[in-house]
This record gives structure tokens, C-alpha cells and sequence, in this order.
């Protein structure tokens, strides 16, 4: 059995949007007052390598970045620093049909299916006007490939008469599941997929996810705050914090055994079934500005295991076992 392959490659990503000075603030500025542009630090130096077929769950509070992350995955925002690689080409060297085609083999499923759809297309306009002007398919076989598509996602082909409003909420996210399956991927964001639905739909969601993975051979980033879902349907999981990637792990064993002490209160307040009498320990405190994170290790602040160390030295991503990482000064002492 061969070895899998990359199919997406992060080298140092960061991401900064910066907020420039009104004409107040550069008068202020001028005269001598203490304002300058705001620079929202989102992602900060992340490297990740996901790997064909394989499911990543990313996880994080709100604020952490893993939507920027997943945007720049997909092309949607440039990294500010860094290199984006698929199938091991840079993208920022691919050029006309080899970039076009990149594009189209990395799509974005977004958490609010209602804003991300036109209101006032059809569902034949909203699926099938990127696979026509891609030439993907003629327009003469269109109605076939998309009654192909929306019956794979759990819908009728009747349906491509409707309007979004027509829809309910979960029939609304597999009609973006069926906008993204249109253009042919072979890698998926997934920005809170599920998070807008209730319960049952969502576990029927996550099930054509799974099917999908399996019928079409996907390759899935999924980000989520809901460890549940993360633990349901990912391989391996990403904790961030504050832009920065604090573990890596088999999802198994990052649930059975978290290494950084933000990993271990993440999972240390998700209800379990087996640790009724077990108390939780919530993360203490607010994550704190991406404006003007803290030094050192972003999480020192709210870490009851800081030292001075952590508040001035950044701790690096290193693999303290097998296809196991994690950023923090405790394991140097292992």
C-alpha cells in the first residue's frame, strides 16, 4: 500500500489585517498622540501538512483564527506571509489554466448557508453556473449533472426550480454541499459545517459528509468549536489558539490523553457519559486580544502550569511522539 501524499501544504502562514488611520487618527498621530494602526494578528507562523483522504478537525475558541486559516486554505484571503502548496506545487507559481484548475480542486462550505447563496438565483443558477462557465459540462447535459449532484447530497431533482428561501436549514447547507461539489474538488474546508442546525440534522449531515468522503475519495479540513463533532468524523486533530497551532494529534489519542495545558482544558469541559463524578475545569479567563497578543506563549496568561520562560520565550511545534505534536515548554523537561 503506497504512503499518502500531501495534499495541502502550509509553510509559515500568517495573516494580518490591518486597520489604517482615519484623518482623525493621522491629525492625533501628528500632533503627538499615542494611536497607530491596528494590526489584528489572526494566524501566526502555521505549518501544517494535511494529507490525501485523510479528515483534520481544526478546533479552537471563537477568535482563534481557524477560519482565517481555512479561508487562506481556500484561496479566499492571500497569506500575508508564508507558502500555500497543493499536491506540492506553490500556488503562487502556478499561472492561467494551472492556477484556475487549483482553485476549482479547493472549495469552502460556510457555516451560514442563507448569506452564502444568492437569494435571488435558482438552485440551477447557484450549482450549476461555475461547472458551465468552466466548461466542466455543456449546457445541454446541465440538467443531468445537476440532478446527479443534488440527489447525491439527499435532494430532489425537482428542486432545481426553487429559490434558497424555499429551503430548510439543513436542506440549505447540502445545497452548499452540492454548489461545492460542482466544480469536481478533491479538498474541502468545512468552516462550521454543521453548526447552525440542530442536533438530528446535523448528525445527518455529517453523514453525507462521511458517505461523500468515501464515494468521491474528499480530503476534508473541518473546523469546528464542537469537540463532538471534531471527534466524530476527524483522523486527526488541530488545537489553535490565539493563530498560532498548539497540538497536533490522532484524534484517538488527543481525546484519551491531551498534552498542552490548553488541549487538556479544551477537552476537560466536554461532557462524557464514562466521567459523571470528574470535575470540570473550564479554561480560566478571556482569550486575550489578537490586536495585541501576549508574549512568549500566547496562552501563558491564562496557563496555571506558566513560568517566566513561557511570558518571554515562544515555545515551538515539535513532535514529542509519534504523529504527535505539541507547542509548550513542559516537554523539554520529558
Amino acid at each position: 500500500m503506497s504512503e499518502p501524499t500531501s495534499i495541502i501544504g502550509l509553510e509559515n502562514i500568517s495573516k494580518r489585517f490591518v486597520k489604517p488611520l482615519d484623518v482623525a487618527g493621522k491629525i492625533a498621530q501628528f500632533l503627538g498622540a499615542n494611536v497607530r494602526e491596528e494590526v489584528v494578528h489572526a494566524v501566526d507562523d502555521v505549518s501544517l501538512q494535511i494529507m490525501s483522504g485523510e479528515v483534520v478537525g481544526l478546533v479552537g475558541e471563537s477568535g482563534c483564527g481557524k477560519s482565517t486559516l481555512g479561508r487562506v486554505v481556500a484561496g479566499v484571503h492571500e497569506p500575508t506571509e508564508g507558502k500555500v502548496t497543493f499536491k506540492g506545487e506553490d500556488y503562487t507559481t502556478l499561472t492561467g489554466a494551472e492556477r484556475r484548475h487549483a482553485a476549482l480542486k479547493v472549495q469552502m462550505i460556510f457555516q451560514d448557508p442563507m448569506s452564502s447563496l444568492n437569494p435571488r438565483l435558482r438552485v440551477a443558477d447557484i450549482v450549476g453556473e461555475a461547472p458551465l462557465v468552466h466548461g466542466l459540462v455543456q449546457r445541454s447535459e446541465l440538467d443531468d449533472y445537476l440532478a446527479d449532484i443534488l440527489t447525491r447530497v439527499g435532494l430532489e431533482a425537482g428542486y432545481m426550480r426553487r429559490f434558497p428561501h424555499q429551503f430548510s436549514g439543513g436542506q440549505r447547507q447540502r445545497l452548499g454541499i452540492a454548489r461545492a461539489l460542482s466544480v469536481q474538488p478533491d479538498f474541502l474546508v468545512c468552516d462550521e459545517s454543521v453548526a447552525a442546525l440542530d442536533v438530528s440534522i446535523q448528525a445527518q449531515v455529517l453523514n453525507l459528509f462521511i458517505k461523500l468522503r468515501e464515494d468521491l475519495d474528499l480530503t476534508y479540513l473541518f473546523i469546528s468549536h464542537d469537540l463532538g463533532v471534531v471527534e466524530h468524523i476527524s483522523d486527526r486533530v488541530v488545537i489553535m489558539y490565539l493563530g498560532r497551532i498548539v497540538e497536533i494529534a490522532p484524534t484517538e489519542e488527543l481525546f484519551e490523553q491531551p498534552n498542552h495545558p490548553y488541549a487538556v482544558a479544551l477537552l476537560g469541559g466536554v461532557p462524557r457519559l464514562d466521567a459523571r463524578k470528574r470535575r470540570f475545569e473550564l479554561v480560566v479567563g478571556e482569550i486575550p486580544s489578537p490586536i495585541d497578543p501576549p508574549s512568549g506563549c500566547h496562552f501563558h496568561p491564562r496557563c496555571k502550569h506558566a513560568t517566566a520562560r513561557c511570558s518571554e520565550e515562544q515555545p515551538k511545534l515539535r513532535e514529542i511522539a509519534p504523529k504527535r505534536f505539541s507547542a509548550c515548554h513542559l516537554n523539554d523537561a520529558s
